[in-house]
């Protein structure tokens, strides 16, 4: 499996519970929408928890401020993930997805790659 992580921060404009509810109400079924097209294995969202637990371990390790959440995008292979470039219906569903970011996610300030797990335990 691989799979694109993304490191989300929310626009200055938006609450964490705005983002968050608008990240999983709206963004997540227009994912879920295109998830055939797109060949998406797996859609997982990590809504932070900005609570006391999160505060102090953020204290503990000198840490920056936590990300509003982070999302990973799982595929079945390494080709299945380079070969949407040459689809035209992938690309009109990644252009939909990236312009609904854009009404939640500071895209400049929110980190993506694309990785492979190595599992330790």
């Amino acid at each position: 499996m691989v799979k694109i992580l993304f490191c989300l921060r929310r626009l200055p404009a938006l609450s964490a519970q705005e983002f968050q509810k608008y990240w999983y109400e709206v963004h997540a079924p227009l994912v879920k929408k295109h998830q055939q097209v797109l060949r998406i294995a797996r859609y997982v969202q990590f809504h932070s928890d900005l609570g006391e637990i999160t505060r102090k371990l953020t204290a503990f390790r000198d840490s920056p401020e936590p990300f509003d959440g982070v999302a990973e995008i799982w595929y079945e292979s390494r080709q299945a993930l380079e070969t949407l470039g040459k689809d035209p219906q992938a690309r009109a569903a990644s252009k939909e997805l990236k312009e609904d970011e854009m009404r939640f996610i500071d895209t400049t300030k929110s980190p993506i790659w694309t990785g492979e797990e190595r599992t330790i335990i």
